[in-house]
């Protein structure tokens, strides 16, 4: 959709919403067609997964559609309108650690004990074969696009999209948008090799990432052009804007003071 608060008489913007998928977010993409093929390959008693709530959200709705059991890994008091959003689904839940990076190890070690399909979203090939639809999409409805800026979790939205934007467009501009509180992916770009951050401690939790993956830090060198970091206070007024003269309802983590814009 055409943003006409944050378009000018020489730059138009869209957005690309994601919002009206069957889970809420983008992830459901790259879940589906993942858990899909894996199922096309043979038989898939459980299907394990760690996340903040959106991606668990997209395997538990996989799961359910495939017929798969399966249980998802949170961080220990998780957002609570996504952790109920996967119960709905009729996934189990099991929260441990402190913080994704936690929760992704204990699901590793659960799925390799009892012998689970873990659908890492952060490694999984299919993943950003599901979100490269999105490159796709947006350079089909509107190819004269010269920049697309996309957020950086876990590396995949951004990876998808730009392979799917470059094919079509190869001198397209990649801006990744990172959370200033968890800037792992900023820095390893940046530096151009894995850098591990302490925490990553962002009201954004779809992007709270300390521990990126080498192979993700070299694609993101390759395919993104910049990347960006913001504030939390500018999520704030980014969700705040987006509502008020968009009527844009940008995902709030958790409730939020809503500051003036």
């Amino acid at each position: 959709m055409r943003a006409a608060s944050l378009s000018t008489h020489d730059r138009i913007v869209y957005l690309k919403l994601e919002s009206d998928l069957p889970t809420g977010s983008f992830k459901i993409r790259g879940a589906l067609f993942s858990l899909s093929e894996r199922v096309r390959a043979g038989d898939v008693a459980e299907v394990v997964a760690a996340s903040t709530g959106n991606h668990g959200a997209a395997v538990a709705y996989a799961g359910r559609q495939l017929r798969v059991r399966t249980t998802i890994f949170l961080p220990t008091r998780p957002n609570p309108v996504k952790a109920q959003r996967i119960r709905e689904l009729g996934a189990s839940l099991v929260e441990t650690g402190p913080d994704l990076t936690a929760a992704i190890d204990a699901a590793h070690e659960y799925a390799a004990r009892i012998g689970a399909f873990f659908l890492h979203d952060a490694s999984d090939p299919d993943v950003p074969v599901g979100a490269a639809t999105i490159g796709r999409e947006i350079l089909l409805e509107r190819p004269e696009t010269g920049v697309i800026y996309a957020p950086v979790g876990d590396c995949a939205l951004i990876r998808g999209v730009a392979s799917a934007a470059r094919h079509l467009r190869p001198a397209i501009r990649i801006v990744g948008v990172v959370a200033e509180r968890a800037p792992a992916y900023y820095l390893s770009w940046q530096r151009g090799r894995v850098v591990e951050t302490a925490s990553a401690d962002t009201i954004a939790d779809g992007l709270a990432v300390r521990r990126p993956l080498a192979p993700n830090v070299a694609a993101i060198g390759e395919l993104v052009d910049e990347m960006r970091l913001v504030s939390d206070d500018e999520l704030r007024t980014a969700i705040a804007f987006l509502g008020r003269h968009e009527q844009v309802v940008a995902e709030p983590p958790r409730p939020l003071p809503w500051p003036r814009c």
